[in-house]
């Protein structure tokens, strides 16, 4: 019995891993946990504890609700990202970037930002109301950064298996800090009360669009999902709705309901998060390598 159980594990493990990661992901997490040398961040800090836990998956998809609601990020990706051509190559990109940041070596972890550098300066355009947009631009780049630290954060405290501290909740805003920088984030927030005072900054600009609707709907309603596995996916996209702000989920229409969500939503996100992780293949160990791992920063 036990071994049938864990071959159904393998299975679904390795075919959910290759779904987010890409047909390249095995390589790639061989890459990132097996080459030797200097990382960002040593093996204590809080971004390895927060990106490497199933809560991710709730926390991405909230991350992808708050980003709509700036209409010129909104834009440049509808317009560029492929989001709906092609959103497993999008999630792709965007799990294996987060991989060699948060893991990866130093070279390993500034090659990925430089990739990301080169793309987002040829993502440029004007909005249907002529308005100009470029991903290079520090003011949408750090609206990007500071939608995805508060998902992030808040989905690892709501689901994750080990949730941070005062500290280590500190510590992540600070951690994601190094990375947003090496993007091109000017003044990224280094503690939980900038962060939450940014976002605040950003809100007259903030309104959900046409662009930002449908995106919602295939975000949460559409996947390209097989069917057997969509009612997992609805719930965790639930669970994603609640991670929002009061007056994030107003702009785009999502209902606010206390007691469903406190006695139904939650426990449900935290039951598909919790498969998630049992079914995830651990990552291997990473080698110190030559030197001890040191902070980038």
């Amino acid at each position: 019995m036990g071994t049938a159980r864990s071959g159904v594990r393998g299975r679904l493990g390795d075919a959910l891993f290759r779904g987010v990661a890409g047909p390249g992901g095995p390589e790639n997490r061989q890459r990132v946990h097996g080459t030797p040398g200097p990382r960002w961040f040593a093996a204590d800090r809080p971004i390895r504890v927060v990106h490497g836990d199933a809560a991710m998956f709730a926390g991405g998809l909230s991350a992808l609700l708050l980003q709509s609601l700036h209409p010129l990020a909104m834009t440049a990706v509808a317009t560029h990202s492929g989001y709906r051509s092609d959103p497993w190559g999008r999630l792709a990109r965007t799990s294996t970037f987060l991989a060699y940041t948060a893991y990866g070596t130093a070279d390993d972890a500034q090659r990925a930002v430089d990739r990301v550098r080169t793309v987002h300066e040829r993502i440029r355009g004007r909005t249907a109301r002529g308005e100009p947009y470029h991903a290079s631009d520090s003011h949408l780049l750090a609206w990007v950064h500071v939608a995805e630290v508060y998902c992030f954060l808040k989905a690892h405290q709501r689901y994750g298996a080990r949730p941070l501290d005062a500290a280590g909740r500190e510590g992540y805003v600070a951690d994601m800090a190094t990375v947003g920088a090496a993007l091109g984030v000017e003044r990224p927030p280094t503690t939980l009360a900038e962060l939450i005072e940014r976002i605040d900054a950003y809100r007259p600009e903030l309104h959900a669009t046409e662009q930002a609707r449908e995106a919602m709907g295939y975000v949460l309603l559409h996947p390209p999902l097989p069917r057997p596995l969509l009612p997992a996916y609805l719930l965790l996209g639930a669970a994603a709705v609640t991670l929002l702000p009061a007056w994030a989920r107003d702009q785009l229409g999502l209902p606010v309901l206390p007691r469903a969500e406190r006695w139904c939503v939650r426990p449900a996100g935290a039951a598909v998060t919790g498969l998630i992780r049992w079914v995830l293949p651990p990552p291997p160990p990473t080698p110190r390598g030559p030197g001890p791992s040191t902070d980038h920063r």
